[in-house]
């Protein structure tokens, strides 16, 4: 029963977390304050779900205790009569969405939009999103932002505290406030994509990249005018499209270049053209664009037959100047080792050897490995395959390296 309970606890975590999360703090405004609700509720149920049984309607049995812990807290924080009367009117709201859960209405878009309002610090709402919509750790989101987990979560409850004073609106904004609100709202709903594709076979990693997808949708259905939402969605599509073919049929990693296209899921191709074509069209091209041409280029091969790699250096070119990023280097160093040689795709590197950020990023030392592999450079090549082995999470992957690495000794 104990673990019937657990089970039943974490689905509902996966499910249900930012959706709750968002209803809980639309009136309040206190983000904080519903996720610590809601954890209370989560605590709760692993200790009362063991005894009485899992409820037939999880998420309305969490609703009606965080909304508990909820009112509990904000009485004990007002005094006056009007604090009691919007008390009370959340708690009837609250009520009534816990006797009807179908009937939630789904906040997380109105939620992820306050989160990137201007007045909180422009490098902290994608990672509030992530934390708030999609319950990641400050420990993951600093990973994906190449920040200090401790410096992360520092800052992370400095931007939620921020919310609640600055009395910052739960609603999509007006259309000329939108482009600096929806960069991101595009970030965070990327990088949670990008943590669930990077995790290959984890379920829960899984969970997280359907997610994003979903949002991705919900996005572009409520802002059919924007490109970049678009572009951001087709470049998802892309990417979701390869994962059928980037394990072997024992799990093994499969690189890109060795990838069966005939495994390449075809309807999400031509729905991810059919996005990006319609976003060039729309108006200017921006990062998602051009990270969705990327991935075009890429899966023209399963057309063509034969790889574009000129194009795709080219198309990272133009990436670089958008963003001047170190990740967008690292990846077209990718790309260059294919047109030009593993020697070109070093010296690329080397522009980024003295960031500290690289210092502990996995792809960083994996790419570095394979280039110092294919130059010759066996002795490069182990420290870097030894160093990306070391910060790989992903079992398949380590197994790839280790094998590479173990190659070099056969010449």
């Amino acid at each position: 029963m104990a673990d019937a309970a657990s089970r039943a606890a974490e689905q509902v975590a996966r499910e249900s977390y930012g959706r709750l999360v968002a209803f809980l703090a639309a009136r309040t405004r206190d983000v904080a304050g519903a996720e610590d609700a809601l954890a209370e509720a989560f605590a709760s149920a692993l200790k009362s779900w063991p005894e009485d049984g899992v409820p037939a309607n999880p998420d309305a049995w969490l609703l009606t205790v965080a909304r508990r812990r909820q009112t509990d807290a904000a009485r004990r924080r007002q005094t006056r009569i009007a604090g009691e009367v919007h008390i009370q009117l959340m708690a009837e709201e609250l009520d009534e969405a816990a006797a009807n859960p179908q009937a939630i209405p789904d906040r997380r878009l109105a939620l992820m939009f306050a989160c990137a309002h201007p007045a909180i610090e422009r490098g902290m709402r994608a990672p509030m999103i992530l934390q708030t919509i999609l319950g990641l750790t400050a420990i993951d989101i600093a990973a994906a932002f190449l920040i200090p987990p401790a410096t992360m979560g520092q800052r992370l409850v400095r931007a939620k505290t921020r919310i609640k004073d600055a009395g910052i609106p739960f609603a999509i904004p007006e259309r000329e406030d939108l482009p600096e609100r929806l960069d991101a709202v595009l970030e965070a709903i990327y990088a949670a994509y990008a943590k669930g594709w990077t995790e290959i076979g984890d379920t829960a990693a899984d969970r997280l990249a359907d997610e994003a997808i979903w949002l991705g949708r919900l996005v572009v259905s409520l802002l059919p005018d924007e490109p970049e939402a678009k572009g951001m969605l087709a470049l998802m599509l892309y990417a979701e499209a390869r994962r059928p073919a980037r394990r072997d049929t024992v799990g093994g990693y499969v690189p890109l270049e060795r990838q069966d296209v005939e495994l390449w899921d075809e309807p999400q191709i031509m729905a991810a053209e059919a996005l990006l074509r319609t976003a060039s069209r729309a108006g200017p091209t921006g990062r998602y664009q051009i990270e969705a041409a990327i991935q075009s280029a890429h899966i023209a091969r399963r057309v063509t037959g034969q790889p574009n790699w000129p194009t795709v250096v080219r198309l990272y070119d133009i990436l670089l100047g958008l963003t001047d990023s170190p990740v967008v280097i690292l990846n077209r160093a990718a790309a260059l080792a294919q047109a030009d040689g593993p020697e070109a795709a070093l010296a690329s590197l080397d522009t980024i050897a003295d960031d500290k950020r690289m210092s502990d990023y996995q792809p960083y030392w994996a790419a570095r490995a394979h280039f110092a592999a294919r130059a010759g450079r066996k002795d490069e090549a182990h420290e870097a395959f030894t160093l990306a082995i070391g910060l790989s999470s992903d079992e398949a992957v380590r197994q790839y390296l280790t094998s590479q690495r173990a190659a070099l000794q056969d010449g």
